[in-house]
């Protein structure tokens, strides 16, 4: 989900732009002299909860952040009829999940997900959101044996918030399947906490509409913590066959292949449809001209269609249903995605209405976005569309699903800053729906992450700005000064509120990762990250997989720096202490004012101009002192200029005091 909102916009000045630095260079080993020690706090090293402890005894995961060989994930197979009136903003639905027992666990309780109960009377929630009356279930059946609500510990379910927990008759035992029936109906909010919802009467966005499994996994079991409005989710994959049954005239496009196109829309339209899968430029797949029955769809059957989708190995699905948008489509490359030795393309589409001319260039801002994040992050795009959807007065930024996302019409902001909330929610495509981290504990794993990659595919669009990255880094510290600061482990939904909660998901990890980078270097980063995501493709990693494939990859032990930065407040505050000529030395002192040890990179300049980049190494700040002296030679030429971190590579929190200028 984008962070943009008018109330963080209030909160936070972006920073002002300035030239890109210069690559760093490689520091120089020189001598290093500590005074003492046990002046400051030490991290100590990362241990992993116990349920991780236990996933790497059982070979499930394993310590250089992969999957071990006995890893598993449950998966489910739904087919989802739904009806949807927009005039009563009513959905109805049925479902059959059929549900396999992939772990060696005997499952006595099966949980479904009801995200629509967050819209109950009395539902709790973290923040103030709209009463629709949530979720009215009209059956549940499990191995088609209709189920009544619980009583006592016999067979039955029960409804807790946006829970829904099933005991079955017998317990699902390892390697065997049940069949989960339900049906049920809700009104659909005007702006479900700003990720879903319906706008105008003529666009309608639909989201979490149906009963779906919970995660349950290697390492804690079943993950049922209610859906609260705030973190988003942790969910599991599967195959999805759903229809959706709309008026005629409504365009609907939703998470995987249409099954129909041919039924649901008219010759002329499809044919530009056909052409834009194939054209490098934007095609207008949809007009003005276009609105209406029998113009933008087919008439149907007493004026209602119904539109087939399949998706495969998705974490969820969402649709669109629109009757007013434009629609512009183009394809894009996505490097070798079947392995033929050929380049293959995904389809990108933007949707939008006469009220966002902005989005004039949401199709060629989705096209830029596929393409650079599938080169960067070494895993080609998988499905064969994405689509973007305007959708002002649903939401401010931008919210992500399977092949679609739903963003806000950014008219009274810049082109570039659309091209940035679509590249951030096209980057959720690669985390969470494929590398499916634990949004609902941990937001860092999944904002933060996709904050970055936002950063970089920005950087490639725009050449000779200012570096994405240090506008992210300038926020940080902000924050930071403004004491927002927080711990990155504390569960999305217990951050403190504020600023905080988006600090800790997005510009904080998104900053440290930025200087991760800096510290293993970019070369061994990008290695590293790549090597991430195609190990866990579809697969559910936790913080400590990430923490050790970072460890592997840079073949170092890191646990002070996932310590310092990820478990705690700490910031980074370095200091240039004094220059001063010592017989033939000069001795430059450095203090270490801040709580988070790094390393020192000098950049020394002599007044011939030579520039000698000394570093002192983390390991000295490790020892607990906070002063150190590095001493370079006075002769050929006297240091004039002594700066920490000229690269900016680094969150320091106060950059005055890193620069010494002789005479000054």
């Amino acid at each position: 989900m984008s962070r943009w909102s008018p109330a963080l916009a209030a909160a936070v000045v972006l920073a002002a732009g300035c030239a890109t630095p210069p690559p760093p260079s490689q520091p120089t080993p020189v001598p290093v002299q500590a005074a003492r020690a046990n002046e400051r706090p030490v991290p100590y090293p990362v241990v992993a909860p116990a349920g991780f402890r236990r996933a790497i005894e059982r070979d499930t995961r394993n310590g250089n952040g992969k999957p071990g060989h006995r890893y598993w994930q449950q998966w489910t197979n739904y087919t989802i009829r739904t009806s949807v009136e927009p005039g009563s903003k009513q959905l109805t639905g049925s479902e059959r999940a059929v549900y396999y027992n992939r772990s060696p666990d005997t499952l006595a309780v099966l949980y479904m997900h009801l995200h629509q109960n967050l819209y109950a009377p009395g539902a709790m929630r973290n923040e103030e959101t709209e009463v629709t009356g949530g979720v009215t279930l009209t059956r549940v059946a499990v191995g088609g044996q209709a189920m009544g609500e619980a009583q006592g510990r016999g067979a039955g379910y029960a409804v807790e918030g946006t829970r829904l927990g099933i005991r079955p008759a017998r317990p699902l035992l390892p390697g065997d399947s049940a069949v989960i029936e339900t049906a049920w109906s809700f009104k659909v909010p005007q702006s479900g906490s700003g990720r879903m919802g319906w706008d105008a009467d003529n666009l309608m966005f639909i989201a979490y509409f149906y009963p779906q499994m919970a995660v349950y996994d290697d390492v804690g079991g079943w993950q049922t913590e209610p859906y609260l409005s705030g973190a988003e989710f942790y969910m599991g994959y599967g195959d999805y066959d759903y229809t959706v049954t709309a008026p005629a005239g409504w365009t609907v496009i939703g998470t995987g292949e249409l099954n129909n196109p041919a039924d649901v829309m008219p010759a002329d339209v499809l044919d530009r449809l056909r052409r834009a899968e194939a054209s490098d430029t934007v095609v207008h797949v949809l007009t003005a001209a276009d609105f209406g029955p029998g113009k933008a769809t087919t008439r149907g059957t007493n004026g209602r269609l119904e539109w087939s989708f399949r998706a495969h190995n998705v974490r969820d699905v969402a649709f669109s249903m629109t009757r007013q948008s434009l629609w512009d489509a183009a394809r894009t490359p996505v490097g070798d995605a079947n392995g033929d030795g050929r380049p293959d393309y995904a389809r990108v589409d933007a949707l939008w209405r006469a009220n966002a001319p902005r989005w004039r260039l949401g199709a060629a801002d989705a096209q830029h976005s596929i393409a650079y994040l599938s080169r960067y992050t070494g895993q080609p795009y998988p499905w064969s569309h994405m689509t973007s959807v305007e959708g002002e007065n649903i939401i401010g930024g931008g919210m992500e699903f399977p092949a679609m996302t739903l963003i806000g019409a950014y008219t009274t902001r810049s082109d570039t800053a659309l091209y940035g909330v679509i590249a951030h929610e096209l980057g959720h495509m690669w985390v969470p729906m494929i590398v499916g981290v634990d949004e609902n504990r941990y937001g860092w794993m999944d904002e933060g992450t996709t904050d970055f990659d936002e950063a970089q595919a920005s950087n490639d669009r725009f050449p000779g700005a200012r570096d994405a990255h240090l506008t992210e880094q300038g926020t940080y510290v902000r924050l930071v000064k403004a004491g927002y600061d927080t711990d990155l482990m504390r569960w999305t939904n217990y951050q403190y509120p504020g600023p905080s909660g988006t600090f800790a998901s997005y510009y904080k990890p998104s900053t440290v990762m930025y200087a991760l980078r800096g510290l293993i270097g970019a070369e061994t980063f990008d290695r590293t990250f790549r090597q991430y995501v195609h190990d866990w493709a579809w697969k559910h990693p936790q913080p400590w997989d990430f923490f050790n494939a970072f460890n592997a990859g840079s073949g170092r032990n890191l646990d002070w720096f996932w310590r310092t930065w990820y478990y705690e407040d700490w910031s980074l505050d370095q200091a240039v202490g004094g220059v001063a000529d010592q017989g033939g030395s000069t001795v430059i002192t450095v203090r270490d004012l801040g709580m988070a040890p790094m390393p020192t990179r000098l950049t020394v300049t002599r007044a011939n101009g030579t520039v000698e980049r000394p570093e002192i190494p983390v390991e000295t700040w490790l020892s607990g002192t906070r002063t150190a002296t590095v001493n370079v030679a006075a002769d050929p030429s006297p240091v004039v200029r002594v700066e920490i971190d000229a690269e900016s590579a680094f969150p320091d929190v106060n950059r005055t005091n890193n620069v010494w200028t002789r005479g000054s």
